[in-house]
C-alpha cells in the first residue's frame, strides 16, 4: 500500500473529526439515522465493497437467493453506520450509564461457567469479531462485568491521526489498546493475572499465522493465536459480542459455551482442534445476526496451496 502524503492524512482526519463531531451533537436518534442513512449511500456508491460483500454472502449463504444476500448486505452496511453513530456517543457514557445502551442477561448456566472462571482466577479470551458493535462491546465490557478494564488487541490504522483520535476514545474509561504485533508477551503476562484480554478472531490470516479450519464449509484460514496463548496461560475463550436488539431499542450481549482449550498431549492437533471450535462458535454467532457482520472483508482470501482465489 501507498504510503500516504501528510495533506491526505490531514484531509482523511478533518473528514472523519467533522462527522463525529455532527454525530455527536445530533439527539441519539437522529445520529443514528443520520449515519444508517449514510451506511445505505455507502452500499450503493461503494461497488467494490458492495461486490466484496455479495461474493461473501454467495460463499456463506449459496441457499438464499441473490435478492435476500441484497437485503442481508444492505443492512450490514446501515449496521456500520449505528456503530459509528454509537461510538460518537462514548464521550457520554460512563460505568454507571453503560445500561443504558447495552444489557447482559445471561442464562443461569452461563454465568455460574463464567464466573467460576473468575473465581479460580484464570484469565479470559473474550472472542469476539466484526459482528454487532465490536466498538462498544470492549468499551462497555468492564461496566457489564463488573470487572477491571480490559485489554483489546487492534491493527494500527494507515491514519496515525484517525489512530489517535480512536484510541483515545476507545480508552477513555481505562481499558488499554495493544497494537496486534508483537504483543503476546504482555497478553500471557496479563492472563495468567486473570485479566481479560478481548481479540477480534473474524478477519483472514496469513498462512504463516493461522491454519485452514471450516468455516461456512469452507477450509479457510484461521489465526492460530488465541489457541496459543489460552494453551500457554491457562485461560479459557469466552465467545461473545454486543448485537442490536430493535425489539428492546438498545443492544444486547450475544453469547456461545465457554471454550477451554484441549489439551491431550497432542500440541499441534490441540490447537488445531481448539482454533476450529473458535471458528465454529463464531459462524454460529454470524449466522444469528448475518446482517450485522461486516462483510466486505475478504475473509477467504488466503487459500490452500493449489486452490484458485475466490475474489
Amino acid at each position: 500500500m501507498a504510503k500516504k502524503s501528510k495533506s491526505q492524512i490531514w484531509l482523511e482526519y478533518a473528514a472523519a473529526r467533522s462527522l463525529l463531531a455532527v454525530l455527536t451533537v445530533l439527539p441519539l436518534r437522529l445520529s443514528v439515522a443520520v449515519a444508517m442513512l449514510l451506511g445505505s449511500f455507502a452500499y450503493r456508491f461503494l461497488g467494490r465493497l458492495r461486490r466484496i460483500g455479495l461474493k461473501n454472502l454467495e460463499i456463506a449463504f449459496p441457499e438464499k437467493t441473490l435478492d435476500e444476500r441484497k437485503a442481508i448486505l444492505k443492512n450490514a452496511f446501515r449496521n456500520m453506520g449505528r456503530v459509528m453513530a454509537y461510538f460518537s456517543r462514548f464521550n457520554r457514557l460512563s460505568y454507571d450509564t453503560m445500561t443504558s445502551v447495552i444489557e447482559y442477561d445471561p442464562d443461569p448456566e452461563f454465568a455460574a461457567a463464567y464466573d467460576a472462571t473468575v473465581a479460580a482466577g484464570r484469565g479470559r479470551i473474550v472472542l469476539t469479531g466484526h459482528t454487532g458493535n465490536w466498538e462498544l462491546h470492549a468499551f462497555g465490557y468492564p461496566a457489564l462485568f463488573d470487572c477491571p478494564p480490559v485489554t483489546f488487541l487492534s491493527r494500527r490504522m494507515d491514519n496515525p491521526l484517525i489512530e489517535s483520535m480512536v484510541a483515545a476514545i476507545r480508552t477513555r474509561l481505562g481499558n488499554e489498546q495493544l497494537d496486534k504485533e508483537n504483543s503476546a508477551v504482555p497478553v500471557l503476562r496479563l492472563l495468567r493475572r486473570g485479566g481479560t484480554v478481548g481479540i477480534l478472531g473474524d478477519v483472514n490470516a496469513h498462512p504463516n499465522e493461522g491454519i485452514f479450519v471450516p468455516f461456512f464449509g469452507i477450509p479457510t484460514c484461521t489465526s492460530t493465536g488465541m489457541a496459543l496463548l489460552a494453551q500457554r496461560s491457562g485461560a479459557v475463550i469466552v465467545p461473545m459480542l454486543t448485537v442490536w436488539d430493535d425489539e428492546k431499542g438498545k443492544y444486547k450481549i450475544a453469547y456461545r459455551r465457554i471454550i477451554e482449550p484441549l489439551d491431550t498431549g497432542n500440541r499441534k492437533l490441540d490447537i488445531e482442534r481448539t482454533t476450529a471450535l473458535c471458528a465454529a462458535a463464531t459462524e454460529s454467532l454470524i449466522r444469528e445476526f448475518p446482517d450485522q457482520y461486516i462483510w466486505i472483508h475478504r475473509r477467504w482470501k488466503t487459500r490452500p496451496p493449489g486452490e484458485k482465489e475466490l475474489y
